[in-house]
């Protein structure tokens, strides 16, 4: 029995929205190196967002991966998580993932990859140890279900350009001058110190916001889809109830560029950061998953 989450329609909009992400960045990248490095530093941008885009688009599962310290668990290693990935994704008609775990006691997970074809489902030692049965499966139909509607694509591509985009701007900040062909003293005299620094503070920024522009309503979709998939809202919304709590106590901040990836926010929401949250409030989550919405 298989199981239609998402319409090719929808599918096909992400790949749109993957490829106006990438232009928007690419145009972004552009007109910061014609601002502080002029025709040399437009150069010096295109060569990077050559390179950008075929490292976000290529290689954005296995940075995803690598930045969380996720590495490949075998069937005989976990013989009961790879039975119930292996069933619910033959009952959503999608390839078997790749199985990954994380070492860390906060319970979580994602899913990255592509395409079905190449998709990876990462867990970390934490979800394994806390969640009931009935839970672990509305957790993994979650992230089943982002692999199904192609949300794996344009989220792990924002989780890569997110990370590119902040180093970019460090780099740009430290040796700005050498690698745009300017002088300090250049630097100084037309006031490029300042805007190497607006550019540090303002790239993570923007990488944020557009974190935050894709992320939230895709994990509603993503909740309905995993509740037909499983036929058990009150599994997922029990386990999403259970992750607010354990995520807040023991937050995963190793890799905030890639938050937005994980089935809650893994991040510990102090202060400022509480405003940025790449996810939508749980308890709204849970009411939708409850039909109390």
């Amino acid at each position: 029995m298989t199981t239609s989450v998402m319409p090719p329609m929808h599918r096909a909009s992400n790949l749109v929205k993957t490829a106006v992400l990438l232009a928007a960045m690419s145009a972004l990248t552009l007109a910061v190196g014609q601002l502080l490095g002029g025709p040399r530093g437009l150069v010096f941008a295109g060569a990077i967002v050559v390179l950008m885009n075929a490292v976000s688009f290529w290689f954005a599962d296995a940075i995803a991966l690598r930045l969380n310290g996720a590495h490949p668990l075998s069937r005989e290693q976990a013989p009961e998580l790879f039975s119930v990935v292996e069933r619910l994704a033959a009952k959503a008609d999608l390839p078997m993932p790749r199985v990954f775990v994380i070492e860390t006691d906060t319970p979580n997970a994602f899913a990255t990859g592509r395409s079905p074809a190449k998709a990876a489902v990462a867990v970390t030692t934490g979800l394994l140890e806390t969640m009931r049965p009935r839970e672990l499966e509305g957790v993994l139909a979650h992230e089943l279900s982002h692999v199904k509607n192609r949300d794996t694509l344009i989220m792990t591509v924002a989780a890569t350009l997110a990370g590119l985009i902040s180093h970019a701007a460090q780099l740009v900040f430290w040796y700005g001058g050498a690698l745009l062909g300017g002088s300090h003293r250049d630097d100084e005299e037309h006031g490029g110190g300042l805007a190497m620094l607006g550019l540090l503070i303002v790239a993570p920024l923007t990488a944020t916001l557009l974190q935050l522009a894709i992320s939230r309503s895709r994990e509603f979709d993503a909740d309905a889809s995993a509740a037909q998939l499983t036929q058990d809202p009150e599994g997922l919304a029990s386990a999403l109830s259970r992750l607010e709590g354990l995520n807040q106590a023991m937050p995963y901040d190793r890799s905030p560029a890639a938050a937005h990836l994980f089935i809650v926010n893994p991040l510990s929401r102090r202060g400022v950061a509480s405003l940025f949250s790449t996810h939508p409030p749980l308890s709204e989550r849970i009411d939708r998953l409850l039909g109390r919405a």
